[in-house]
């Protein structure tokens, strides 16, 4: 049986508390938007898809020696903002800011590692971010979207640290994919 699986940060209570009122902001504007559970919302660094079930040991055994070689990531928030176009929105998201250059080559470690098993490597520039919500097919920015863009546009926090690896399972449910967590590793090495 495979399990749907990627491996994620879970993000400080503060950080949580600002995306909440970012979010709720959002929920009040007439967009069509499909609006992520502010519970949900994590830092994703490897998406892994379905993951047959007697590879989960072997992936955990390479990502622990991944976490032991990195120490703990400082991360803020650094506003807010698209991918896709103004006429073709796809996700709204906050950025993040930090210790991303280390974050990107600690994902390009995890997913060397992971090759054998089949998981794909990302193309696209590792942007670290937090999604907010998914924009429904068809759906068009207007002066709504503009005016919470501007809104959040300098959107920033203090620095947090985050030191622990999770390995989440994802089931989809109808009213939303449901996360649990399967393991954590802390970051407790040098680079």
């Amino acid at each position: 049986m495979a399990t749907r699986s990627f491996l994620a940060f879970e993000l400080p209570v503060d950080i949580k508390r600002i995306i909440t009122v970012v979010s709720d902001d959002g929920r009040q504007l007439p967009l069509n938007v499909r609006w992520v559970n502010v519970g949900n919302i994590h830092l994703t660094v490897v998406f892994m898809g379905d993951v047959q079930e007697e590879q989960i040991k072997p992936i955990q055994d390479i990502v622990k020696d991944v976490c032991q070689g990195y120490g703990p990531f400082g991360i803020s928030i650094k506003g807010i903002g698209l991918f896709g176009s103004r006429r073709n929105p796809r996700v709204l998201w906050i950025g993040l800011d930090g210790g991303l250059d280390r974050m990107a080559c600690f994902k390009d470690d995890l997913q060397k590692g992971l090759r054998p098993f089949g998981i794909k490597d990302e193309k696209r520039r590792f942007k670290p971010h937090l999604t907010l919500g998914r924009f429904r097919k068809g759906a068009r920015a207007g002066t709504h979207l503009d005016d919470l863009l501007s809104k959040y546009h300098d959107l920033t926090s203090p620095e947090y640290t985050i030191k622990e690896l999770v390995l989440f399972k994802s089931d989809l449910k109808p009213g939303g994919a449901v996360y649990s967590k399967l393991n954590g590793w802390p970051l407790i090495g040098k680079r």
